[in-house]
């Protein structure tokens, strides 16, 4: 089982876009994919029209009690793609950091969760809120790959710089070093904006950023409004084509871990 955590501590950059893109992706090529909503707007759930304050279970639950296998599975939700589940969100994870942020062993808890998930799943994708506390260190943990959407502009950048010195905190003194790729959106090679902040991206982290990008697209917007994935909602458009191309680089990068 891969795990993929999609986190930036900026908000508006494309986490939830890219999630449910590359996990639509990922679904057509029959692999079992399970999509994690930590972010307590919930915005993956209601994508896939969950009333996530209608559930009995949901990622809360994982950190207010110790959950068997059997738990968590019922904490899943179905959505109309035969291979993707989703753990939903709820507006009770707004409330970890104030009752749990100080309580110790509480970084691992995800990643305990899905590793019983191991042998119903090939690819986990978590979905982050934009901002450092129990559930983006928890979804780092857990990660084999970090994926950090950064919309192509002046103030994603300084964002983006926030999300790398937090990594390295997390990192210390690990063995393991934290496996990251960064990805420019919401590109517009029309404007000069776009442009320099794409410049300035590879200047930057040269090791570390995807070569393409992701274009701004109105068929991502109208897949959201038709509760689709975006591969099936349009899958000849440019945005699709290029989280495909997205995905064969994420999976070759894989493939050099092992």
């Amino acid at each position: 089982m891969v795990v993929w955590t999609v986190a930036n501590q900026k908000g508006g950059v494309g986490k939830t876009t890219t999630t449910i893109a590359l996990g639509g992706l990922l679904a057509e090529l029959g692999h079992r994919v399970l999509l994690v909503d930590t972010d307590p707007h919930a915005s993956l759930s209601y994508y896939f029209g969950i009333e996530s304050e209608d559930l009995e279970l949901s990622v809360y639950d994982l950190f207010v009690q110790v959950s068997t296998k059997e738990q968590i599975m019922q904490s899943l939700c179905p959505t109309s793609y035969k291979n993707i589940d989703i753990l939903p969100a709820t507006m009770g994870l707004a409330t970890l950091d104030r009752s749990l942020g100080a309580k110790g062993g509480m970084g691992l808890v995800l990643k305990k969760a899905i590793n019983q998930l191991s042998e119903e799943y090939d690819y986990v994708l978590m979905d982050c809120p934009p901002v450092l506390g129990v559930l983006m260190v928890n979804a780092l943990a857990a990660s084999d790959r970090i994926i950090v959407p950064v919309q192509t502009e002046f103030l994603a950048l300084k964002g983006l710089d926030r999300m790398m010195k937090t990594m390295e905190i997390m990192q210390g003194e690990q063995v393991d070093k934290f496996k990251f790729t960064i990805v420019p959106t919401m590109f517009d090679k029309r404007t000069k904006a776009s442009l320099l902040a794409y410049k300035q991206l590879k200047a930057l982290y040269p090791e570390s950023v995807w070569p393409g990008v992701i274009p701004i697209d109105t068929n991502f917007r109208n897949a959201s409004e038709s509760q689709k994935v975006p591969s099936d909602y349009a899958n000849s458009s440019r945005g699709v084509y290029a989280y495909k191309s997205l995905l064969t680089h994420l999976i070759s990068m894989q493939s050099v871990k092992k």
